[in-house]
Order: C-alpha cells, then structure tokens, then sequence
C-alpha cells in the first residue's frame, strides 16, 4: 500500500520535532501537525520562559549582595511589563528556529489539529493524510482541581501573560514547578504563601533535599504552609479570598495551581484505533516507545515515563534509529539528572536515600551543609547542601542531590559518574576544584551516622 509518508508526527514539542527531524534525515518521508506554535512546553510555556523568570528574579538578591564587595547600587525598581515583552520577544525567535529545523530537514508542517481516523489515517483540518507510521507526541497540560472559584484561578500557563505583577500571590502546589514559581514571585517583590496539602514539598525526592530547600524559601521570606489546600475562591473588589480547608481565610491578588499535569490523549482519535492507555490516559507503550498498535508509537510527557525535555528528545532519537535506522534501541530512563531552578537550585540524580535503602539494604550516606564562600562577606544566612548515597556491597555512587547556586550545571557532571557505574572511591581520587560549592561532592569523607 502506498501511504502519502513514511511518518506522520501529532506535536511538534521536543519530542516530536526531533524524531522527526533524525527520521526525515533517516530517509524517511516526514510530517508533523502541531495546533499551537511549534516548540511544545518547554520552549513556549515551560522551561525556557520560566527559566528567564528565574534569572529576573534573582536580581533582588544580587543588588543585595553587592554592597558588600564594594558596590554602591542606587534603589532599583522592576517592570514586569518589559520583562514579558523581552521574554516574549526570545520565544517567539526560538519559534522561528523550530520552524527552520522542520523546513531545513524536509519536515512538512502542518499548523492544524490533527486526529487519528485509523492506525494509518489521520484527519488534519479537511485534509485525510495516510503514513505507515505514526508518532503521538502531544505532550501534556496543567491539571486544574474542582474547587469552587477555581474560574479565577490561574496555571502557569498563564503566569507567562500576566498583564500586571501581583503584589500578593498564593502558589498551590508542592512540585518543582509550584516551587520555582514561587520563588520567582518572591524575588520579584510580591508577598507569597504557598500551600502544599502533603507533608512535605517535592514529594519523591530525597527527603534530605525536601527539608534543607523548604527551610531556604522560608528564609527568603515565602510562606510555606503543608497540610494547607484552598476549599474555595472567590472574586471581591481588591482582589481574591481564598478560604482553606480548615477554615483560615486568606486575600490574595493572584493564585497560581501546579498541583499536577495530564497528559493531552483527550480528543486525537486514539480510540478510534484501539491504542491502550493508561488509568491517568497516558499512552502505554513499551520500553522502545511502540504503542500496542504495532505501527503507532509514542514519546515524551504523553506517555507519563519521566516528564523531562531531553527525555522527551532521547525517546524521540531511539525512535528514529529503531524505526528508520535499522538500529533498534530503547530510551534509557536510569540515572537522569534533573534539576529544580528554586532559589537556591536543586540538582539530583539516581535514586534518594529512602529509595536505595529499599533497593539496596545497606547504604552509606555522605552529607554537608555549609554556608557558601559567597555568603562569607554578604553575611547571608543561605546554606548549601551535598548528599552522596552509596550502596555498602559494591562502593558504587547510586544517588547526588546538591542544593546551591549552579547545582544544576553541576549535577549534569556528576550524572556522567554516575552513567558509568562510578564509585565512592573513584570519587574521592578525584581532586576537587577550589573554592568551590563542587569540590564538596569528591571531599567527603566522614560518613553520616545519625545521632
């Protein structure tokens, strides 16, 4: 049968627009159909914008900070307006670039919903278009709780658009992105609380990393409330009421939800073809990303594995070279680094204490905390933090987590010892830079026994 492409992609996010491009470079005759601007989360509404955020919010501190190497810096003020004008401007050229990357590698885009008809049809606008394969990336979206007033409520979708800086936020959530929103409120000048309805935020991380970075943003004057969860809201004259579940009556001017995301399966066709989901409507695929269709496959957020840009782009590439390239490979989801842009930065990788000692039985636990040299002169209370978890048997290093400025550049090296199956030992050969918050993780030595 001859089918109009080889591969048909639905979503042009990291995932799709990668497998799509190594694929079309594969030989293959490709497509992609995207509704919204191509790019997906990260570059539109995620990780880009969000991070340029991070680094205008800083800017307080650093002020701060500076008076005491000398700088006399004059009284600063902040406009929001031109911060999301300049953001603005950056995302719409990083949507220009995206759509050179598809043109330049022979990618036909088509800006239009797309919907499966069956596994080798899809509906695009009026246009039925055939392919042999077809790829779901359609990544995911906030998932917006049933509380009553939640109409006034905002996700961080719309955080990015805000038309003016709100003086009083509440963040809802205990995640990163809960976390790093709040820190950017915060830096920004606004009065923040944010409530987090479990016990502690980031919930799966290390419980270490949990409490050290919760006792940081309350330093940095957020509010940080646990077993807290709004029971309704509602619009007045000055702004919003939020009233919690216990009662407590809070106004705000803004209140922001990141208490989870789904991914975007609703309404693409996928059961007209039978393609299995998962209780929380993910796709279910198998380790190489093959749907249980065995022509459709599916990468990135959608799927629910682990929701990370380049985990997205490297399920995208083992695609492509499985499929196109005659070199069957499945992503490889151990040992990812990731990082939490909360002021101060989370960096981790591999597993946290509680999960090794599950794993493994016996752990060695290697940890500092420490006040930054930085921080020597400014007199500043901010303390870094460096854990190392090692399974006893083998010396091997199974789990880093730093929290401190740059533990996100930082724990990018650290994952490649920890992808070569590094030991505590080939750790400590290593010679540390100095000074450095760095130096910390190949200079410990003393293992931690609890008092």
């Amino acid at each position: 049968m001859e089918f109009d492409y080889d591969l048909f992609v639905i979503g042009a996010g990291s995932g799709g627009v990668r497998a799509s491009r190594i694929s079309s470079s594969l030989g293959a005759k490709v497509a992609i159909a995207e509704e919204y601007r191509v790019g997906g989360t990260c570059v539109i509404r995620g990780c880009v914008p969000k991070k340029l955020l991070v680094y205008a919010s800083h800017y307080s501190e650093d002020f701060e900070d500076a008076e005491a190497y000398g700088w006399t810096v004059p009284k600063a003020s902040h406009s929001w307006t031109k911060l999301i004008e300049n953001k603005d401007r950056e995302i719409d050229r990083l949507n220009g670039i995206y759509h050179n990357i598809l043109a330049n590698n022979n990618v036909e885009l088509y800006q239009d919903r797309a919907t499966l008809i069956d596994r080798n049809t899809v509906q695009v606008g009026d246009k039925k278009i055939t392919a042999k394969y077809i790829l779901i990336a359609t990544g995911g979206t906030p998932v917006m709780p049933d509380v009553p007033g939640i109409e006034h409520a905002i996700s961080s979708n719309e955080a990015f658009h805000l038309k003016e800086m709100p003086k009083r936020v509440i963040v809802v959530g205990g995640g990163y992105i809960a976390v790093e929103f709040a820190g950017i409120f915060n830096g920004l000048g606004a009065d923040v609380i944010q409530l987090y309805r479990g016990e502690q935020i980031l919930r799966g991380f290390d419980h270490d990393v949990q409490n050290v970075l919760a006792g940081e943003i309350q330093k940095k004057g957020i509010d940080l409330r646990t077993h807290a969860n709004p029971a309704s809201i509602e619009k007045t004259a000055s702004g919003l009421t939020v009233t919690l579940e216990n009662g407590e009556v809070l106004e705000t001017d803004a209140i922001m939800y990141a208490t989870g995301r789904k991914p975007n399966t609703d309404g693409i066709g996928l059961e007209n073809v039978g393609v299995e989901l998962k209780a929380n409507g993910a796709v279910k695929v198998t380790p190489g990303s093959q749907t249980n269709i065995d022509n459709i496959y599916s990468v990135g957020d959608v799927t629910d594995r682990i929701a990370l840009t380049p985990v997205a782009i490297h399920e995208g590439m083992a695609f492509a070279e499985t499929v196109f390239g005659g070199r069957p490979s499945a992503a490889d989801h151990d040992n990812v680094p990731s990082a939490v842009f909360s002021q101060p930065q989370v960096g981790s990788v591999g597993l946290s204490e509680a999960d090794a000692r599950a794993k493994y039985g016996e752990v060695d636990i290697y940890k500092s905390q420490f006040r930054p040299m930085k921080h020597t002169l400014t007199g500043g209370s901010e303390q870094a933090f460096v854990k190392l978890i090692v399974d006893a048997k083998t010396d091997v290093v199974v789990g880093a987590h730093i929290i401190g400025s740059d533990a996100a550049e930082i724990i990018q090296a650290v994952g490649i010892a920890l992808k070569c199956g590094a030991t505590k030992a080939q750790f400590d050969q290593t010679v540390g830079v100095h000074p450095s918050l760095a130096e910390e993780i190949v200079t410990m030595r003393e293992k931690f026994t609890p008092a």
